[in-house]
């Protein structure tokens, strides 16, 4: 069993908002492993459990077999992601090298990806959390870019506002792209995720 998290907040006020680009590549991954025919539809054909939103997949690998997934949005408010996290790898009996957490980033350029093996929480709240439930820091994290808050704007009112139109564009082929990403973690690894998509930004096309 491998655990892909994305990470967000849950109520209507924070549907669409920066901070919730982490569910919003885990609505479309459900859609490419055929779990849900809209992005749309993952909140209404869900399981609700660990004080998560589940959905349950079974991924056939290019070299043979398959691998179980499950895809989880904690519903716990973005400070306290870990408890949902680490319910569900108890349960599963997952350890911290089969997770991965999918999240913003506002070190990173609207629409740029960057996939990470373990490391710091460089101060994101969700990460913050996972860390302190999980004990370690040792788990894959693939962040979506949503740019820098600007000039005499709260980084808390920047990331809890919606994306503009123009970060929205910029966001659909970096969704695309952690697809891709998170499917290339679930067959080969963290470190062919990471050699295939973080991508310098000098050789982007």
């Amino acid at each position: 069993m491998k655990i892909i998290v994305g990470l967000g907040n849950p109520g209507r006020q924070y549907a669409g908002t920066r901070h919730n680009v982490g569910w919003r590549l885990l609505d479309a991954l459900a859609v490419r492993l055929g779990l849900a025919g809209e992005a749309s539809d993952f909140d209404r054909l869900s399981r609700q459990r660990f004080q998560a939103l589940t959905l349950d997949a079974s991924v056939e690998l290019a070299a043979g077999g398959s691998q179980k997934v499950l895809l989880l949005k904690p519903q716990t408010y973005m400070n306290l992601s870990g408890q949902a996290v680490a319910a569900a790898a108890n349960f599963y009996q997952v350890p911290p090298e089969h997770l991965l957490v999918v999240l913003d980033d506002m070190a990173l350029p609207a629409g740029r990806l960057r996939l990470r093996a373990g490391g710091s929480h460089g101060g994101h709240n969700g990460l913050r959390d996972i860390e302190r439930a999980l004990g370690t820091s040792q788990y894959a994290r693939l962040r979506l870019g949503i740019g820098a808050a600007p000039p005499g704007v709260a980084w808390q009112d920047y990331v809890l506002a919606p994306l503009t139109r123009q970060q929205q564009h910029e966001l659909e082929p970096a969704v695309e792209r952690g697809v891709a990403a998170a499917c290339t973690w679930l067959q080969d690894g963290i470190v062919a995720a990471m050699n295939r998509f973080n991508v310098k930004e000098t050789d982007e096309t």
